[in-house]
């Protein structure tokens, strides 16, 4: 009967969703590939394939045992990504300046991908043990100790964006668990008084010129702003029902960079249109309001804090990338869930999504 009642409660709808931006981004890794080597172009789409295999994997391993099992091991997951993030600064293979990943034969492995999971199981375990009404201010400050190595670590790698996440999974989870207002101005003031350090000491002259860029484009319109006007030559060239699959020139004549991972939505916007791309939009936001549906019928604090910081992942990740290759906001590196080429992010966020349906399927089965 448990068991019963606990696959009634599997949410398949958001794993339906999930698999079609899944196919949507496939169809756009080809597309923006097809016209560099054949034999590089089906390597993409077959790592992409072989990626997505083990996601559902993964997927099934996570959500067969209790999440609550997670939660017990929670620091110890945070102290081996920790570990892996130092690892990877000495070991580490280097690309575009850049010492993210570890080789595995054919594969890559981005261990500061595996952090965003590690840490939402890391503060759900801290802040649930604490939390009652409101957190205090001991919860918040440990919190914070808890996500600066990590945030550190990666953002020397260099992978601003990846810590920008981290930091939106940190104030989700703080906002959702009953951060007092007092102690949430505290530290949005503390951000803002440490911006210019951040600015002279933190960024490296081209993520600089990434920010100074954004304000004015065609200042740099063969540099730093070469980027951001192709995406929105491709985006606005679009129309409504786009050129078709295959046929966007800004994409097929190669004007356009990293089409296949961080600024794959720019394909949409040209092949699909500005109907494509409110559909895809569409699938995101019944991908999050599941994920909130679930939050807010889950009796257990543990899963409302995991649920607050998968959505504040997924939500900044998707609105701060859409955003990007509208040149609304700054070139921080930023993929697409689901959609963008990269083995690494692709299985943590189908690990992601396990966890929610893992909580929603033992919300009332304790």
């Amino acid at each position: 009967m448990i068991y019963k009642q606990r696959f009634e409660n599997f949410d398949f709808t958001l794993l339906l969703v999930a698999l079609c931006i899944f196919c949507i981004g496939l169809l756009s890794i080809y597309s923006a590939t097809r016209t560099q080597e054949v034999e590089l172009s089906k390597s993409l789409v077959t790592k992409q394939l072989i990626s997505i295999v083990i996601s559902l994997v993964v997927f099934t391993i996570l959500v067969s045992f209790d999440y609550q099992k997670y939660i017990d091991f929670s620091y110890f997951i945070y102290a081996v990504s920790l570990f892996l993030l130092v690892l990877v600064l000495f070991i580490g293979r280097t690309k575009f300046g850049a010492q993210r990943w570890f080789n595995l034969g054919p594969f890559t492995f981005q261990p500061s991908e595996f952090a965003k999971l590690a840490l939402v199981i890391t503060l759900a375990s801290h802040i649930g043990k604490r939390r009652v009404y409101d957190l205090s201010l001991s919860t918040v400050i440990m919190s914070i100790l808890l996500t600066i190595p990590m945030m550190f670590l990666i953002a020397i790698e260099p992978d601003l964006g990846t810590a920008l996440v981290l930091a939106a999974i940190l104030f989700s989870m703080l906002y959702m668990g009953g951060i007092r207002l007092k102690h949430l101005v505290s530290i949005m003031l503390t951000g803002l008084v440490s911006l210019p350090i951040f600015w002279h000491y933190a960024l490296r002259d081209y993520q600089k010129q990434r920010l100074l860029v954004f304000l004015n484009p065609n200042a740099d319109p063969l540099g730093a702003g070469y980027t951001i006007i192709q995406s929105k030559i491709a985006i606005g060239s679009g129309w409504v029902f786009g050129k078709g699959w295959l046929a966007g020139t800004q994409n097929q004549l190669n004007f356009l960079p990293e089409r296949h991972s961080d600024f794959i939505f720019s394909i949409i916007g040209e092949e699909w249109g500005f109907l494509g791309s409110a559909i895809l939009v569409l699938l995101y936001f019944i991908l999050i309001k599941h994920a909130l549906s679930i939050y807010s019928r889950t009796n257990d604090s543990y899963g409302q804090l995991m649920v607050s910081g998968i959505v504040g992942m997924l939500a900044f990740q998707i609105v701060v990338n859409i955003a990007m290759t509208l040149g609304l906001m700054p070139v921080v590196g930023i993929p697409l869930p689901l959609m963008s080429y990269g083995g690494s992010s692709l299985i943590i966020t189908m690990s992601s999504i396990a966890l929610l349906i893992n909580i929603g399927m033992r919300r009332t089965v304790f």
